[in-house]
């Protein structure tokens, strides 16, 4: 597992936090787990935005005909 040191954090902050993780019955760092597994599954735009930037990456493949890379890798096998 890994580890993320968050520095400068206002004292208001870490008591609220404190608090929260009490009414919840778990320690501060049982609450952080928590609300960061909580806000870390990425949204659909986000998602979209990761397909738009490898689209933008790859090179164009609009030359490549797909029937004849099937039977290239299909029929120009050498089979004993």
């Amino acid at each position: 597992m890994g580890q993320v040191l968050v520095r400068n954090l206002d004292e208001r902050v870490i008591e609220r936090l404190k608090t929260r993780a009490e009414l919840h019955g778990h320690s501060l760092e049982q609450e952080l787990r928590d609300i960061l597994s909580a806000a870390a599954p990425l949204t659909s735009e986000e998602k979209f935005e990761i397909s738009r930037r490898l689209v933008e990456k790859s090179p164009s493949l609009r030359h490549v005909d797909p029937g004849a890379a099937v039977r290239y890798g299909r029929d120009d096998e050498d089979v004993p």
